[in-house]
């Protein structure tokens, strides 16, 4: 299968999903029970500010990603945290896979990270641009050889104050799910997980590590949506075939995804950094959008935000990840 982007497995992680960047979402179902569960989000004073982001799009009987936990600053758009007061920028980077690299047949003035550069040049003048993602990327390319994308878009020191973006970790999910497809166990899944993440860390605060920015550096990436609305259904999207899916996920794959979207907000929140909400906002514009029985339902003329791929952005899932992530940078 290629390594083209992030993995859909219709984990009810999406349950906790709450309105897109220009879609307040849906009103909470009466349905829903109301009854904090252990992974809700839910304190002892009530719901944190990410729970209380994305509540009354249904309840989902399994475990969510409970980002409360580490503390966030959450921006009260919800577009993602607010880590960081970002001003100054000089140079905007681009890092990690397909989804920011962009692909047919969205064509290239509508990939994200040309609209973002646009508005990051009127929000901080003129900037230097650079692209450095590549198809099928995923963690261990981001310091690694022989791919080893910051060293290769870097020099060890960078004189210019830095604004990193980058979405990476879904090709990582797929090549988990093809694993577990194959009869790893939930307990290799999981250490095979943890691997990453420890990637993932290592690269995220290489980026924010003064030795090699002495001028400063912003660091925000994304978590790692999925196409199927919570479903599981992976063949809702009709190309699934075509782009290597089959079959169903296995049990182990909704935990490892849950600890991934954790995991990166702890690494946001440890590091300083920035998450935007990627699996939140997308859930509800996949392949079961307009769907009312759907968990993640946001009304009869809700959008698909995935193109025939299945697994990257269409032009309107691409204007929504540029909105999600000028808000986090720019807006308070």
């Amino acid at each position: 299968m290629l390594r083209l982007g992030a993995l859909a497995i219709g984990l009810a992680a999406c349950s906790a999903a709450g309105g897109g960047p220009s879609d307040p979402g849906p009103s909470p179902d009466s349905s829903v029970d109301p009854t904090p569960g252990p992974d809700s989000g839910v304190g002892p004073t009530g719901p944190g500010p990410a729970a209380l982001c994305f509540e009354g799009l249904g309840s989902g009987n399994g475990p969510k990603p409970d980002y409360d936990q580490f503390d966030p600053t959450i921006a009260s758009h919800c577009a993602g945290t607010n880590h960081q007061t970002i001003s100054g920028v000089q140079k905007l980077v681009f890092l990690g896979d397909s989804i920011t690299e962009g692909t047919p047949p969205t064509l290239p003035w509508d990939y994200y990270r040309e609209r973002l550069a646009n508005q990051l040049r009127e929000q901080y003048g003129d900037l230097e641009v650079k692209e450095c993602s590549k198809w099928g990327a995923r963690v261990d390319d981001l310091l690694l050889p022989p791919h080893q994308q910051i060293h290769d878009c870097f020099a060890d020191v960078e004189p210019k104050k830095t604004l990193v973006v980058m979405t990476m970790g879904g090709n990582d999910m797929n090549a988990l799910l093809e694993d577990a497809q194959a009869g790893d166990t939930p307990e290799q899944t999981m250490a095979k997980v943890d691997q990453m993440l420890g990637l993932f860390e290592d690269a995220v605060k290489y980026l924010k590590d003064p030795v090699h920015f002495p001028n400063g550096s912003y660091v925000v990436f994304a978590n790692i949506y999925e196409f199927t609305d919570a479903t599981g259904d992976i063949l809702s999207c009709p190309g699934a075939a075509l782009a290597g899916f089959s079959g169903q996920a296995p049990d182990q794959m909704r935990p490892a995804y849950v600890r991934v979207d954790e995991q990166y907000m702890r690494i946001a929140v440890e590091t300083g950094s920035d998450m935007i909400f990627l699996l939140e906002n997308f859930c509800g514009h996949g392949f079961h959008a307009g769907e009312a029985t759907n968990e993640c339902y946001r009304g009869p003329d809700a959008e698909t935000w995935f193109d025939l791929t299945c697994i990257h952005p269409n032009p309107a899932g691409h204007a929504a990840m540029a909105d999600l992530f000028f808000k986090t940078i720019a807006v308070d």
